[in-house]
């Protein structure tokens, strides 16, 4: 008796149409949301140029082949760099995340949204300077604004309730899937191909969290981001061709994403797409540390000056407590030696020790002349973790998000000193209030690292006022930041 497997075209899955119907259809009307996009661009961008200051960064920017100049290319900022919009994406997407910097969401999985800056500012930019060659309008900051807003939406809501990061999948994953969509609708899509690109999107390779991990953590997880929002512009440009889509990619039996890479389960989800992702989003402000241990850090700078008040030095300590929740100990609880600044950056000890011992916590303070002080793996090894269950309950409460932690420094001499405990880092919507400003200042000495005095000037007036940002052509906002 024969059998045969049906070759009749399935429905699209209901998830990929949701997020075409959302990207295409759904109207911005939260003020909260524009007006944090708008803080979200200028931190993200100078995250990037405080990376401009890095070798290790700089080595993988500029074209494919050295000298290729693209007419009417997108420009990546704080360079001199022309590029097709591919390459362009990757290079903005690098510089963003090199240094840990940028915001953060934390919920089932994590991940960074304002990476999708890199697809869609070249994407912008690129549409803008070809629609004025020909003699068109060019998109405004709005509009990127707005895909801003749209991108942080599916990749945060996606992370809401799906763990990537527990099947080995990285969470670049959902960048590709957020930028893809977005690029999508900036590139004029219709909503049948937009589908098509982001079953494109799902069906492409994913990356390993390998990089991220011990032992194997290293400097991949810095260009990750740009890898993943280069990719999505390229699948988006394709679809754009005619080229067709998957329907069924994530359900299909066997050979579909669910069978395949989420062990059968299907994508659970929270809430539907609106705002909240964006409205609710972490900037890292003070500090560039995995954002699960911010609040430890300022614990530990809180430590410092009490350290200093008290006359005792880092020596004094004989230990050090850390409650903390799950994510914290899955992700950045080391021991041993670690091996590369993207190592010390996720452990979470490396990031308490030293604003103990210097009193500040930098981007090169993860460099190896900072590294090889003695002292930092002295103080590591006297520090103990373990999970406070209140502290993980209230991190995914969506009501809360908190990402608390405590630290308790006992002393030689038998003193323990009080226990200093922060649940919502400077970065929190809880806190937003004390953070923007802080925010704006970390965006005025990016500016200052690679721009001369009047050229800072200019960006500053074009970019601190929202309605002056929200209305100027996105080449000429792009062409204020170059060198």
């Amino acid at each position: 008796m024969s059998s045969f497997i049906s070759n009749a075209r399935p429905p699209v899955d209901k998830v990929i149409a949701d997020i075409a119907d959302y990207t295409l259809n759904y109207e911005i009307k939260s003020d909260l949301a524009w007006s944090t996009a708008h803080y979200c661009l200028l931190d993200t961008l100078g995250c990037g140029l405080e990376a401009l200051t890095y070798p290790a960064c700089t080595k993988l920017l500029g074209p494919i082949v050295p000298g290729t100049i693209v007419p009417n290319g997108a420009k990546v900022p704080g360079t001199p760099y022309q590029l097709d919009p591919v390459q362009a994406a990757f290079n903005i997407g690098a510089i963003i995340r090199w240094l840990d910097f940028n915001d953060t969401w934390l919920a089932a999985e994590w991940g960074h949204p304002s990476d999708n800056l890199g697809g869609i500012l070249a994407t912008a930019d690129w549409l803008s300077r070809t629609a004025v060659a020909n003699g068109k309008v060019p998109l405004t900051m709005k509009a990127v604004l707005d895909a801003m807003i749209r991108a942080h939406e599916i990749q945060g809501v996606m992370a809401l309730e799906n763990s990537f990061n527990r099947v080995g999948l990285d969470h670049v994953l959902l960048v590709k899937l957020a930028s893809t969509a977005v690029a999508g609708r900036l590139l004029g899509l219709s909503r049948d191909e937009l589908i098509n690109a982001i079953s494109l999107a799902f069906v492409d390779g994913h990356s390993l969290r390998t990089y991220r991990h011990s032992p194997n953590t290293g400097s991949r997880k810095s260009w990750a981001a740009g890898d993943a929002t280069s990719r999505a512009v390229r699948l988006a440009l394709i679809a754009k061709t005619g080229e067709m889509g998957y329907p069924s990619v994530l359900t299909a039996k066997t050979w579909g994403f669910y069978d395949v890479l989420f062990k059968g389960n299907e994508f659970k989800f929270q809430r539907p797409y609106g705002s909240y992702v964006m409205e609710n989003v972490l900037f890292k402000i003070s500090f560039p540390a995995e954002f699960h241990s911010q609040t430890a850090v300022e614990a530990a700078m809180t430590l410092h000056h009490q350290l200093k008040l008290l006359g005792k030095t880092p020596n004094d300590i004989k230990k050090l407590s850390i409650r903390t929740h799950e994510a914290a100990i899955r992700i950045i609880d080391k021991k041993g030696p670690l091996h590369n600044p993207a190592d010390r950056d996720h452990c979470i000890q490396y990031m308490i020790a030293v604003p103990l011992i210097f009193g500040r916590l930098t981007a090169a303070d993860y460099e190896d002349n900072v590294a090889s002080d003695p002292r930092i793996d002295v103080l590591r090894d006297k520090m103990v973790t373990h999970e406070d269950v209140q502290f993980t309950k209230d991190y995914h409460d969506p009501e809360k998000r908190s990402i608390a932690n405590a630290l308790t420094l006992e002393l030689n001499d038998g003193t323990i000193l009080e226990e200093v405990v922060v649940e919502y880092p400077i970065g929190h919507k809880r806190r937003r209030e004390e953070g923007i400003p802080v925010l704006i200042e970390k965006y005025k000495t990016n500016l200052a690292r690679i721009f001369a005095s009047r050229q800072q000037k200019t960006i500053s007036n074009a970019s601190l006022n929202f309605e002056t940002l929200v209305q100027l052509p996105v080449n000429e906002f792009v062409d204020m930041m170059v060198v």
